[in-house]
């Protein structure tokens, strides 16, 4: 039986990327979604020529219409993946819609809120076998892999850090862009030291070596679903921080400029500016590079009871980098597509799937992760001692 995934967003800066991968499928009907129904149509076309393996159907679906529950339980989708944001602000209507619809559903929302309450709708979920997962991204739903991955090798987890750094030649997504800008310069809720304290969005920069290939970058504060999610997951962690940043210097600098004076109460929200502000981006997006990377440093006590750090650091090069926050929604919808087992509910993507299922899409495009233990680089994941 052919399963309809219906993908909202399906021709933006994610939502194509997910498409391309599971158009090499068959047995799929895809629901290529948004309200161009022309951007629809052109990429399905585009992925006809390349000799696809899955259905494709361009739909007209807006998630904001009054009509859109009705819409949505008219296409009979099996699978529903919400790639439509920015997240900050969004009700649940999509997944509820879904929940009616009696559809699976996933996000790659990265909004602490919508990710971290997401489980206010777990009881409608179950009682219609349904799996409802929201974050399935680089944050928290890779972010949390890579934890799972080497927590077997600590009695205890102290701290964790976690850093992103993309390239300034990537793909700027609107919607990505005005995520960012709705927290900066405003207060975020940070565990550090066991205790939850305020920080700025887009300040407490500092700069750290991404290795030989990325490079040395600038980082500031984001608000992730980590933040506020991992104290618990990896209890009794002291501290869980997050940072990401620009590669430019002067742009990043002047992220942290804006961020002070919507700190000091002289501008109340950049998110309305987002379009002048991803143009004038895209003045300078021939600079820099198409190189990015990801660390997360994990430390604490090891089985022998001494002091541990392991850092793992993901490379990215040939901008192959937005492909990244896509790979856990597109894990985890193959996953459901061939009815591998899922705990029906509604749930953050925290460790839904293992790291070598990251490894082998990651392989394919050139991405790849190095480990170091207490500073030492090592050969293979799980490291003793």
């Amino acid at each position: 039986m052919i399963k309809a995934i219906l993908i909202l967003g399906g021709y933006g800066n994610f939502g194509k990327r997910i498409t391309e991968s599971l158009a090499k499928q068959s047995n799929i009907c895809l629901l290529v979604a948004g309200r161009s129904i022309e951007k629809a149509n052109q990429l399905c076309e585009k992925l006809r020529a390349e000799n696809c393996l899955a259905e494709l159907r361009p739909v007209a679906l807006n998630i904001f219409s009054e009509s859109f529950s009705q819409e949505l339980k008219s296409l009979h989708p099996f699978l529903v993946i919400h790639t439509s944001g920015p997240f900050q602000g969004q009700d649940y209507r999509v997944p509820q819609a879904c929940i009616d619809a009696d559809a699976h559903y996933i996000d790659l929302a990265d909004d602490r809120r919508f990710v971290c309450d997401i489980s206010t709708l777990d009881a409608q979920a179950k009682a219609k076998n349904l799996v409802v997962v929201s974050g399935a991204s680089s944050v928290p739903g890779l972010s949390s892999t890579v934890i799972d991955h080497f927590a077997k090798e600590f009695s205890r987890i102290d701290a964790v850090d976690i850093a992103i750094a993309p390239g300034n030649r990537a793909e700027r997504g609107e919607a990505t862009v005005k995520a960012i800008l709705s927290y900066t310069g405003h207060k975020i809720k940070i565990f550090e030291n066991g205790e939850w304290i305020d920080k700025f969005g887009w300040m407490s920069p500092r700069k750290i070596d991404f290795g030989k290939i990325v490079g040395k970058r600038l980082l500031a504060n984001v608000d992730v679903p980590d933040l506020e999610l991992f104290p618990k997951h990896y209890a009794p962690v002291k501290t869980v921080n997050f940072q990401a940043g620009l590669e430019l210097a002067f742009l990043h600098w002047g992220m942290v400029s804006m961020a002070w004076l919507a700190k000091n109460g002289l501008v109340k929200n950049w998110a309305p500016l987002v379009k002048p502000i991803v143009a004038t981006s895209n003045w300078f997006i021939r600079l820099g590079s198409d190189v990015g990377g990801m660390m997360i440093k994990i430390s604490g006590i090891d089985n022998q009871q001494k002091p541990k750090e392991i850092l793992w650091r993901l490379t990215a090069e040939h901008g192959v980098g937005p492909y990244i926050p896509t790979l856990s929604a597109i894990i985890l919808a193959q996953k459901l597509i061939a009815n591998d087992v899922f705990i029906a509910g509604a749930m953050p993507c925290l460790g839904l799937y293992p790291l070598t299922d990251f490894d082998a899409h990651a392989k394919k495009l050139g991405i790849y992760h190095q480990t170091f233990c207490n500073g030492v680089e090592v050969n293979g994941e799980i490291v003793n001692g």
